[in-house]
């Protein structure tokens, strides 16, 4: 290889947790470069958490992100004419990413008035593995072990 590798820049931590996971999270939600009013939202959930769990919403969140966070998915692989669903590891960083994405994304879809209450009623489901994101991670786990045969052809 001709170039060299670019080098991985460092996240900030954020304000209020001082966590590089915390400043993750806001990037996935932030639209349009809106970074301030994203962390306005992703705090205002940690406050409505707060209010209605006795555990700390930064404890639920740490807790619904790890029961959202896959450790299999399925690749589609072409061999001989067919296409095969392989189940594959996958890397630590793109299991973090994959889950932060999965609660944004139901948290989006979920019925409610504020984003903020949204993504606390997502948080709180994941965090008791409930939730439209564990369900996702349900699901590819189960994608992947019905499809283990296929692991042999694994690269």
């Amino acid at each position: 290889m001709r170039k060299r590798k670019p080098k991985i820049k460092g996240i900030e931590p954020d304000p209020r947790f001082k966590d590089p996971m915390v400043t993750m999270f806001v990037n996935n939600m932030m639209y349009s470069g809106k970074k301030g009013l994203a962390y306005q939202l992703f705090y205002g959930a940690m406050d409505i958490i707060d209010e209605k769990e006795e555990e700390g919403g930064y404890e639920i969140w740490k807790k619904a992100l790890d029961t959202a966070m896959p450790q299999v998915e399925v690749r589609s692989r072409r061999i001989g004419g067919a296409t095969f669903q392989i189940p594959t590891e996958i890397r630590p960083k793109r299991k973090m990413v994959t889950g932060m994405k999965w609660i944004i994304k139901f948290a989006r879809q979920r019925n409610g008035k504020s984003f903020s209450e949204k993504l606390a009623a997502e948080l709180m489901a994941a965090a008791k593995g409930e939730g439209a994101a564990v369900k996702r991670k349900d699901e590819t786990h189960r994608m992947a072990e019905s499809n283990r045969a296929f692991a042999h052809f694994r690269v």
